[in-house]
């Protein structure tokens, strides 16, 4: 017996497609257990987990051992990084609620625009796509959905309005990553790849502040909003193709974000919607049902559960009401000074300063990086080969204990405190309070990057991929599939281009497409799978103060992510060949 395990893509009956479809058995289970069943999100993630295991045992021939510590690697990785990221960034919402000031920031951006389909764009798409460029990873999802809910939306309609928004800038996340990987795997040069990337989701872009609003207030919201929306879309798409080509892919959604956020400001100044009265009573009718529905718990919000023992409720929202009136509202903005904006936006700029150091200092970033640790992790490093046959790096796993944006945001909500007067006593309650109520959601997300893991390291993945690469030409219009579902499996456009960029490259040179143009597709097509990844579901719920009601948010925002991802495919299909004239 071999002392390592080296994958099969085609375990079963040497047949690909036979053995593809058996791969599928674990995400065909998340999507039937949350989708269909309507199950809470950690059952589903468990469930997934046992499929996977077994699959990778039975029919992928990888040893139980071995499947299992792949398992707990990836549960390590989603408990930290990952959910240390969302934990740190709720601690510091937290900590502004906990300081009186976050009223003042509802109101700031109440002095904005006071209408809520308006708010919806700064917040969730401009401001949104800010986070998302310096930290990623789910935190833009867990920051602006309270915030939504702290401006007037129901719990709900918050969760899909932030995970919708959250699309365009994923490709340039995280000051790039993604962008970078692929380029460190593939040997492309990253430029050349973001460069693509900035021909493809600019696209997206432009029409995803109209989605919002829509989203927000239905066709009456785009009948009357329907301009500014175009104008911060196009924008956004504008700044974010002409940075991505001719200036930097690291800087590319913080230039496009604040571009957008400055046109709508601008445009606000000539020209205001009509119907705000009209959104604002419809939001607060279903900001009272929702409020109910959550009071009733999970039966009573209309969610089958088959495993009803209590979630804990972690309402984190839901315990601050910001249900101020109209009235209270406009009183206190009018009442607002300059100190108190500046205090009101404190804990924010403070994460973009903390993080633009950090990420775009060169020798500020380079020491964080070598501050992280390498563990070869127990019984799994050395025992698992890719299917190239080399020592898998995946069973390493990198501690960033001081470089993660989850360590920044903590630092950030420590200074916060401090500054607001909440005081470290008071930090450390909100710190224990949030744990305790997150409790359901490490489970969830230790459980979907456990999932990740093992599909990963036992070729269930890469047997998936390979039979769709099997195309041939028409491949280019199934690239993005690729994308979008490691994406949602994995909750990361990182990890989507760390599974599928090479694959992607392979495809493009034996079909004779254009390399670069794939990979850059697989990039493009995760940032549409996003927002059905049941991690960021999760960190949606429990920022809103749903846990436990995912499935309820993953229905709404699923048709979403395959309308986006058919355009994506139809888009980059063309590309290859009668639109190849818009590549650079």
């Amino acid at each position: 017996m071999p002392s390592t395990f080296q994958p099969d893509i085609s375990p079963i009956a040497d047949n690909l497609a036979l053995s593809a479809v058996v791969a599928l058995l674990p995400l065909l289970t998340v999507f039937l257990t949350l989708g269909v069943l309507r199950w809470k999100a950690h059952w589903a993630g468990l469930t997934a987990v046992a499929v996977a295991v077994v699959v990778a045992s039975l029919f992928f021939g990888m040893p139980l051992h071995l499947a299992v510590l792949s398992a707990t690697e990836g549960a390590a990785f989603g408990l930290y990084p990952i959910m240390w990221i969302v934990f740190t960034a709720i601690v510091l919402y937290q900590v502004t609620v906990r300081s009186g000031h976050f009223e003042d920031l509802r109101a700031t951006f109440h002095l904005i625009s006071d209408d809520p389909r308006i708010q919806a764009i700064i917040i969730a798409f401009c401001f949104g796509g800010l986070l998302e460029a310096l930290a990623g990873f789910g935190a833009p999802v867990a920051i602006t959905g309270v915030m939504l809910m702290a401006v007037g939306f129901s719990p709900l309609r918050a969760a899909a309005i932030v995970l919708l928004a959250n699309t365009a800038p994923v490709a340039f996340g995280a000051i790039g990553t993604p962008i970078i990987t692929a380029g460190a795997l593939t040997k492309i040069p990253y430029t050349e790849i973001g460069a693509y990337v900035g021909h493809q989701t600019p696209i997206i872009a432009v029409f995803v502040p109209l989605l919002l609003v829509l989203m927000a207030d239905g066709r009456r919201g785009v009948r009357e909003v329907w301009p500014l929306a175009v104008v911060v879309g196009v924008t956004f798409a504008v700044a974010q193709w002409f940075s991505a080509t001719y200036l930097s892919v690291e800087l590319t959604d913080i230039i496009a974000s604040l571009a957008g956020l400055a046109a709508a400001v601008l445009f606000l100044r000539v020209w205001q919607p009509s119907g705000r009265e009209a959104a604002l009573e419809s939001l607060a009718v279903e900001r009272e049902r929702d409020r109910i529905l959550v009071a009733a718990g999970p039966a009573g919000a209309g969610v089958r559960s088959d495993h009803s023992e209590p979630e804990g409720e972690a309402v984190l929202a839901a315990e601050h009401d910001h249900a101020l009136s109209l009235t209270e509202l406009d009183a206190r903005a009018r009442s607002l000074t300059p100190r108190r904006i500046a205090t009101a936006l404190f804990p924010y700029l403070l994460v973009i300063a903390v993080f633009a150091v950090a990420k775009l200092v060169p020798a500020v970033k380079d020491w964080l990086a070598s501050t992280d640790v390498k563990i070869a992790w127990p019984g799994l490093a050395g025992e698992v080969l890719t299917h190239a046959g080399q020592v898998s790096k995946s069973a390493t796993y990198t501690f960033p204990w001081l470089s993660s944006p989850g360590t920044m945001l903590l630092i950030c909500s420590i200074i916060t405190a401090l500054v607001l007067g909440v005081g470290f006593g008071g930090w450390f309650k909100e710190v224990v309070a949030t744990a305790v109520k997150m409790r359901f959601a490490f489970l969830t997300v230790a459980c979907v990057l456990a999932l990740a893991y093992v599909m990963n390291l036992s070729g269930q993945t890469i047997t998936i991929g390979t039979w769709i690469a099997g195309a041939g030409a028409f491949f280019a219009y199934l690239s993005p599939i690729l994308g979008w579902i490691g994406t949602a499996v994995t909750g990361s456009d990182t990890s989507a281009n760390a599974l599928f960029a090479t694959l992607q490259q392979t495809a493009g040179k034996t079909a004779g497409i254009d390399p670069t143009l794939l990979v850059a597709a697989n990039t493009s097509g995760g940032v549409v799978g996003k927002m059905i990844s049941p991690q960021n579901l999760t960190i949606a719920a429990t920022a809103v103060g749903l846990l436990g009601r995912e499935s309820d948010i993953f229905r709404k925002v699923v048709p979403w992510s395959i309308g986006l991802l058919v355009a994506m495919c139809l888009l980059v299909g063309l590309q290859s060949s009668v639109l190849a004239w818009m590549l650079p």
